[in-house]
């Protein structure tokens, strides 16, 4: 392994933290975001709800951007905190697929996937939080599901990987610097 991949930040899965882990990933910092944070900003988006009155009891219980013990943000936590630190968030239009992403552009940061999940043989889904970043000139799939980042090869690689995931049902997110 090369010298400078052996100090690429990678955060491995914990319970439903993945986008957590893809946050700290992204930013190649391990202390971007906490769980403390993410759960301010989720609280935070529930207080400026303006359909706060259509919640039922349950609402309460189950908050509507993540799960209070298990993590599981939804899209919502991860634009505001992207906000936050001075990114824009764009969702891309699933119809172009992954060959009209310009991965070399310079306000792109990286990318964030949203793809769908079954584990226990298919009786539980869900989604997972997967980010990809190039980082010194290479692009990197930071999954927390990995146990080591994957390098790819290439840029088709990387639009492999992208078009499989919109194929599959998943969201591409491109994170760009301000």
């Amino acid at each position: 392994m090369a010298d400078f991949e052996s100090q690429i930040y990678h955060e491995r899965q914990r319970l439903q933290f993945c986008l957590l882990h893809s946050l700290n990933n992204l930013f190649q910092d391990k202390d971007a975001f906490t769980k403390e944070s993410l759960n301010s900003i989720a609280e935070k988006l529930v207080a400026d709800d303006p359909n706060r009155e259509t919640w039922t009891p349950l609402s309460f219980l189950l908050k509507p951007h993540h799960n209070t013990l298990t993590g599981n943000y939804d899209v919502n936590v991860m634009i505001a905190a992207l906000e936050g630190k001075g990114k824009r968030v764009v969702w891309h239009d699933k119809r172009t697929g992954a060959s009209s992403i310009d991965l070399d552009a310079d306000a792109l940061m990286g990318i964030v996937l949203n793809v769908p999940v079954k584990r226990y043989g298919g009786l539980w889904r869900s989604r997972h939080w997967v980010v990809m970043r190039k980082i010194n000139g290479v692009w990197y799939n930071l999954d927390s599901d990995l146990v080591v980042p994957y390098l790819f090869k290439d840029e088709d690689e990387v639009k492999g990987l992208l078009d499989q995931n919109l194929t599959s049902g998943g969201e591409i997110l491109l994170v760009n610097n301000a």
